[in-house]
């Protein structure tokens, strides 16, 4: 076993140019990261019951918000802080698996930890204080803005990347104007992850599917860490949702949306498909844009409302939609997005 891992570290360290053109190590490749995959779903399943177990018995609750549906009030207390199933995982099969010569790394996986450690300050307040605590909106923003400041100036600088893909058309530098684009593109992904986190499953079913999508085109790309890298997010995720899978044990919390989002908006900017994200992850847009229309209007308005209750999810609820179906036809169509996505990416003349 440890020599096939060995083996298959020397194919990952071939240079990106080596990888595209050597059939069997793109193979080979695929095939680490999906084992990887399957082993963070593994690690992140049997640690995830002690975890549970932990968070009940130290009362680590979620408080259900009084202006929320009424339906949601059963989960009360239902333990919160679930996205340490994720982010631990990922760091536990990283740091031994995918980040000894693959520096790179780095950068994703220092974003996964550090918002994921903010989120569970948050979380925490929460807690402590009942529903009106925690970090404040203009505070967590404020430090969701310099950890993506970091991770751009690390992507622009350390790894030299500063580029737009643009379907059917091509590649192009953007030099220091990609600081302020990254920086926008990581707070503003964790800030959609997080709104799109409200109903079992949701948020965490289409972060696996956004993070499968990038990992296929990092794959097309010769990105083998990259690759390994997303699926691994993935499976992890795996193993959050059997959990979170309606009527969830444990939610996922800021600990786990905030996390994710701002990860997912790294491994954009680091495939050079930043711009395809708002089609890989339409839904994350769709349920900000939800919130935004809401506010704008009651404002212009009045007092009147757009929509029955914001994000949109909630909106189908009230009409009396189950929440299953809301998640299962949002699944749906995240699939097809990342299929779009892929589809997109390919298209990039070379």
């Amino acid at each position: 076993m440890n020599a096939a891992f060995g083996w298959l570290r020397e194919s990952l360290a071939a240079p990106a140019t080596q990888f595209v053109a050597i059939g069997d190590v793109t193979a080979m490749v695929m095939a680490y990261s999906l084992l990887v995959a399957a082993l963070a779903f593994v690690i992140g399943l049997a640690w995830g019951r002690p975890l549970i177990r932990f968070l009940v018995r130290h009362r680590i609750g979620k408080q259900i918000r009084a202006t929320g549906p009424t339906s949601h009030a059963v989960k009360e207390g239902t333990p919160t802080m679930g996205g340490l199933i994720i982010f631990i995982t990922v760091f536990v099969v990283t740091v031994p698996l995918n980040l000894i010569g693959r520096l790179s790394m780095l950068v994703p996986l220092g974003v996964l930890v550090a918002s994921g450690i903010l989120g569970a300050v948050d979380d925490l307040l929460n807690l402590a204080g009942g529903q009106k605590s925690g970090l404040t909106a203009r505070f967590k923003f404020t430090w969701l803005l310099l950890i993506a400041s970091g991770a751009a100036l690390a992507l622009h600088f350390g790894l030299r990347l500063d580029k737009i893909n643009i379907p059917f058309v091509g590649g192009y530098s953007l030099g220091l104007l990609y600081l302020p684009i990254a920086v926008l593109v990581i707070a503003g992904t964790s800030h959609a992850v997080n709104l799109t986190d409200g109903l079992d499953g949701l948020a965490g079913g289409l972060a696996a599917q956004a993070f499968a999508a990038y990992g296929v085109i990092a794959y097309l790309q010769g990105q083998a860490y990259l690759v390994t890298f997303c699926f691994t997010v993935a499976g992890a995720i795996l193993a959050f949702l059997w959990y979170n899978a309606h009527p969830a044990q444990v939610f996922m919390g800021d600990t786990g949306s905030l996390a994710l989002g701002a990860t997912l908006g790294v491994v954009s900017l680091m495939t050079g498909q930043w711009l395809l994200l708002p089609v890989v992850g339409a839904l994350f847009v769709v349920t900000t844009l939800s919130v935004i229309l809401q506010v704008a209007y009651f404002r212009w308005t009045g007092g009147k409302r757009l929509f029955r209750m914001a994000p949109l999810h909630h909106h189908f609820e009230l009409l009396g939609w189950p929440e299953t179906w809301i998640v299962a036809r949002y699944w749906l169509i995240g699939m097809l997005c990342a299929m779009v996505g892929i589809a997109l990416a390919l298209a990039v003349p070379s």
